[in-house]
């Protein structure tokens, strides 16, 4: 390499740092219509922004470091669950129980372990049982800080990430057809499912709603044809209980209005 290709790679890495240092893991929750602003003087987007403020009221960003679907994802699926006893007790059970699995479809157990207890404190400190008067405020706080805090946001990350790559290996077959290029489930896996910092696709989308058994509507905003935005529910049919807007390469948490 150039030394100076060095230097604008470097250069590069240091304003991604800043970027990431000066934006929160998940944002408090903010008026949708800021999008306006953010473009303002494209029609295309001004137009499906408008769209979309029909649909949805707020928006929370999550920081763009590639962890966003997984981060987003998580958080917006744990914030339903704090208002939704029967669910959340037994999505505990599934959660407490996908150790095992995992260690079954071949994953090393000391691998696991330190993921899987950090991912279950997150999972008991949001028990909607343990809040007493103070309720899902209380609860939505905890919940709040504990994905601010950069270990315990990430170990989350990690552990959602092995749940995907373990239904890509249940189901290999299926999930074959949906990869592009001459990768094999197996090398898509270890080099674009487990590792952190890689962006997802729909093939990541499906694999971690079907194992967990969550729907997640994905609105996509881009500047495909019309003036209305294409939602996506994953897996199809499903009733979402995420909802999450696509901007190329990043995802945010969305609230219906």
């Amino acid at each position: 390499m150039e030394p100076k290709d060095e230097e604008i790679m470097k250069q590069q890495r240091e304003i991604e740092k800043e970027v990431c240092d000066s934006t929160p893991l998940v944002s408090e929750k903010i008026s949708l219509s800021c999008l306006r602003t953010e473009y303002m003087g494209d029609d295309v987007f001004s137009a499906k922004i408008q769209d979309l403020l029909k649909k949805y009221k707020f928006i929370r960003r999550t920081r763009p470091d590639g962890n966003c679907f997984f981060r987003a994802f998580a958080y917006s699926y744990l914030e339903y669950l704090i208002t939704n006893y029967t669910a959340y007790q037994e999505f505990r059970k599934l959660a407490e129980s996908s150790k095992d699995k995992l260690v079954e479809l071949g994953f090393p157990r000391f691998t696991l372990e330190d993921f899987h207890e950090t991912f279950m404190e997150v999972i008991k400190r949001v028990d909607p049982d343990c809040t007493g008067a103070e309720g899902s405020e209380k609860l939505q706080n905890e919940l709040h800080q504990i994905f601010n805090e950069q270990g315990y946001s990430d170990y989350v990350v990690v552990y959602l990430r092995l749940i995907t790559s373990g239904k890509l290996q249940e189901e290999a077959e299926f999930y074959q057809n949906f990869i592009e290029g001459s990768f094999t489930i197996e090398e898509f896996r270890h080099q674009e499912v487990e590792p952190m910092y890689k962006e997802s696709d729909h093939i990541h989308i499906i694999a971690l709603c079907t194992a967990i058994g969550a729907g997640v509507r994905v609105e996509y905003l881009d500047r495909g044809e019309g003036s209305t935005v294409k939602a996506h529910d994953f897996p199809e049919g499903s009733e979402p209980k995420v909802y999450l807007i696509y901007r190329p390469g990043h995802y945010d948490i969305l609230y219906p209005n």
